[in-house]
């Protein structure tokens, strides 16, 4: 059943105001409209700051996962599904996997197969997967320790699919200490497309339920893990995935610390200042946001101070914004806080020495005479009188 046959009317409540599409990661802004997350993510990536639909201007850009509306929508589709023949072709492919009879290769074309019609099918027939508990049973097979990395691959390739559209909790499959061990080393030993793959689980684990923070923390709270993430970050076409794997385990606070420790905030900020930033400034926002709140930690903030490396990175961000792009000039005001926060301290002598040796107060005046924001601006004033008074 293709899309084009499917003459099921949906209801308006369950489509996106931009898309017109079915939700299916429906998050809500702080204006309480809700959108599919792909749509206002494009939205605001455009520079807008207002809500669509309301076009009230947004004072928070902070994008929350609206549970209730997927769940009722999974629920509808629920009830459409046990009337769908499609889902009796599925049940053979679930067989296929799950028996111990199939060979490798019969295997691999059924996750073929399941790859093909989760990239051909609509949304409908797409949640006929999770439905058939097809996410924990891919999730299984990925953590399976006889499979051979193409199998695993292809299997990863399936679950990140499905992700998006699931409950997160077949995730608690990694609470058992067996499947864990396999998932870090799995990335470890894994393939670049493995890891990326885990980054997006790991990103999916990031909620505001007690079960999801559980398996958070418990990623979280691997050194090894962090650090093949952090290693991500120097791979090209990779960076977006480790970056949001991090900001995933920053959502659980026992993780914090364990990400300062790793050196989080001066692989970031010098992965965002670098040139290669500028393919994805919303990724920047991310990064900084990031590196702001590691920064809160007091072990953050001794960190920064002492990462000559860092500091230099911010000065280079206080002024790298483009005119009309309201994304990077957050980088370039989150930088400047930043700077500002460090230099307000009056022990923190040596990291006023390094930003001023780094070129701020040229970075400062440029940022002054931009078309930046008022309160950058403020910002860039007050640091620049802050460094301009130690010369006196």
């Amino acid at each position: 059943m293709k899309e084009s046959q499917i003459t099921i009317t949906t209801p308006p409540i369950f489509r996106c105001p931009i898309s017109l599409d079915l939700f299916q990661d429906p998050v809500t802004l702080c204006t309480g409209q809700t959108y599919d997350r792909s749509s206002i993510e494009k939205w605001l990536s455009l520079g807008n700051l207002t809500c669509p639909v309301t076009m009230q201007k947004l004072h928070d850009l902070s994008i929350i996962p609206n549970h209730t509306l997927r769940h009722l929508i999974h629920q509808w589709l629920l009830q459409i599904h046990q009337f769908d023949p499609f889902s009796a072709s599925l049940s053979s492919l679930k067989h296929t996997l799950q028996s111990n009879e199939s060979t490798l290769h019969n295997k691999l074309q059924a996750l073929e197969e399941i790859n093909a019609l989760s990239d051909e099918y609509c949304f409908f027939n797409k949640s006929c997967f999770l439905q058939l508990g097809f996410l924990p049973l891919l999730l299984e097979q990925v953590l399976d320790s006889q499979n051979p990395i193409s199998f695993t691959e292809l299997a990863l390739s399936c679950v990140v699919k499905l992700l998006p559209l699931g409950f997160l909790h077949p995730l608690d499959i990694l609470k058992e200490e067996s499947r864990f061990q396999k998932f870090l080393l799995l990335f470890e030993k894994g393939t670049i497309s493995i890891k990326t793959s885990l980054c997006h689980v790991i990103d999916s684990s990031s909620s505001s339920s007690s079960s999801s923070e559980e398996v958070c923390s418990k990623l979280g709270s691997s050194q090894k893990l962090v650090n093949e993430i952090l290693l991500l970050l120097h791979h090209q076409n990779c960076e977006a995935s480790a970056i949001k794997a991090i900001s995933a385990l920053c959502s659980c606070e026992s993780n914090m610390e364990n990400l300062v420790r790793a050196g989080a905030i001066e692989e970031i900020i010098m992965k965002i200042s670098g040139s290669e930033r500028r393919k994805d400034e919303n990724l920047g926002v991310l990064g900084m946001s990031i590196v702001e709140k590691l920064v809160g930690l007091n072990s953050g903030k001794e960190g920064l101070v002492k990462s000559p490396r860092s500091i230099k990175g911010l000065v280079k961000m206080v002024f790298s914004f483009k005119a009309c792009d309201n994304s990077s000039e957050e980088c370039s005001e989150i930088a400047v806080g930043l700077l500002l926060r460090m230099c307000e301290e009056e022990e923190d002598e040596n990291g006023r020495e390094e930003a001023i040796d780094g070129g701020i107060v040229t970075q400062l005046l440029l940022l002054l005479q931009s078309q930046c924001s008022n309160t950058t601006k403020a910002k860039a004033r007050k640091l620049l009188k802050l460094i301009t008074s130690k010369w006196v």
